[in-house]
């Protein structure tokens, strides 16, 4: 049996984004800025996804941009958002748990003389929303908070972070980065006080290299990407009709029968925690309820280092994280295991399970069994 629990690095494209993207290849492949008959053919396929994505959002079509992906998105949202509203302030203000797509451009920003501050993280991966507001400033230009963290799943409480920070400095922009949680949640960005929220393509069975940055109409960013002056000269280059059409048919398909799909998710999830607990020295990192994601359960076993367990459970055909993929190459202490108080042994072997919409509990019986197998030999491995 083979069993993928890796869906938070990315996801199996569903047969419908699969089909798109083949007939957009190979059919309907002209450059959506020619003015001929194809070439409008193709521009019809961007503002049909634009169009889905903007419903699932209850946003303007204009107020949807295409990019390469999640980290083009932070990255455009942050150093394009600060650099525009520069003269109001350079002060903003992030977490101490963010991805390292939001983590590097802010050290980027203070390499150019903006003032960073990091707001700290109780036991759960929740912020204090005091330390928010005394943290936001007159200057404060920006504030980013990951919706859900990629390692542990907690859940911000995003609606009440906007109250705070439109409260203490309405000018502030707030910006979300909401890669793994869209998709997963109902996401209204206007009801929610929201003005930036960055999307990735390959988190929701879509393509990979295709993402979305919501910016609220009225939001002033300045541009990274300088050329043809496609997307309102907000990010020049020809679009990549392939990745945008399979982006809008996959953002479709995870709104339709959303609760269901949800509801699949934390049954697994809830599954997963329920068989793993049997386990002998294991501390579950992630959280059962509303205020923990449905699709990630991070786990911590005592003994066994975690890059150690992910290459045996391979060897059994389950593929498992040992962090975030996106940083895979850069391997260190992961900030939010740390920032949540995780002992330095257990951040040293922990593994992220994620699920996705093509998951079963018989993969999860199958992957509970061979823990049970692996773990009592690794351990008697490890200490000699």
């Amino acid at each position: 049996m083979e069993a993928y629990f890796d869906n938070s690095a990315t996801t199996r494209v569903l047969d419908s984004v699969k089909e798109i993207v083949v007939k957009t290849m190979t059919e309907d492949y002209a450059n959506p800025s020619a003015r001929h008959k194809k070439g409008m053919e193709a521009e019809q396929y961007i503002r049909r996804a634009r169009a889905e994505i903007a419903k699932t959002l209850k946003a303007l079509e204009k107020e949807i941009l295409f990019t390469s992906g999640g980290s083009e998105s932070n990255n455009l949202a942050l150093i394009g958002g600060a650099l525009a509203n520069q003269r109001a302030g350079r002060h903003i203000v992030s977490t101490a748990i963010e991805h390292p797509s939001v983590y590097n451009p802010m050290e980027y920003l203070e390499g150019l003389g903006f003032e960073i501050s990091f707001l700290s993280v109780d036991g759960d991966g929740h912020i204090s929303l005091k330390e928010l507001y005394e943290a936001v400033r007159q200057d404060t230009i920006l504030v980013s908070v990951m919706y859900v963290n990629n390692e542990i799943g907690a859940v911000e409480p995003v609606e009440e972070i906007a109250r705070v920070i439109k409260e203490k400095n309405p000018n502030t922009l707030f910006h979300v980065d909401a890669i793994q949680a869209y998709g997963k949640y109902v996401i209204c960005p206007k009801k929610q006080g929201i003005d930036l929220l960055s999307v990735s393509g390959h988190k929701i069975h879509g393509p990979k290299g295709v993402g979305f940055l919501y910016i609220r109409e009225g939001v002033k960013l300045k541009p990274m990407i300088y050329g043809g002056g496609q997307q309102n000269n907000l990010r020049s280059g020809t679009e990549n009709v392939p990745g945008v059409a399979g982006l809008g048919v996959a953002a479709r398909e995870m709104y339709t029968d959303h609760k269901a799909k949800v509801e699949h998710l934390f049954e697994l999830k809830d599954y997963m925690m329920d068989g793993i607990k049997e386990l002998e020295g294991v501390t579950i990192n992630s959280k059962k309820g509303d205020k923990s994601a449905p699709q990630i359960v991070s786990v911590s076993f005592e003994g066994v280092r975690s890059e150690v367990l992910l290459h045996a459970l391979e060897e059994r055909g389950i593929y498992v994280s040992s962090g975030s993929a996106c940083s895979a190459h850069h391997p260190g202490v992961s900030g939010t295991l740390k920032g949540i108080g995780i002992p330095q042994r257990l951040q040293e072997s922990t593994i992220r399970f994620s699920f996705g919409m093509f998951n079963t509990k018989s993969e999860i019986d199958y992957c509970i069994q061979v823990l049970k197998e692996l773990l009592p030999v690794l351990r008697r491995y490890s200490r000699k």
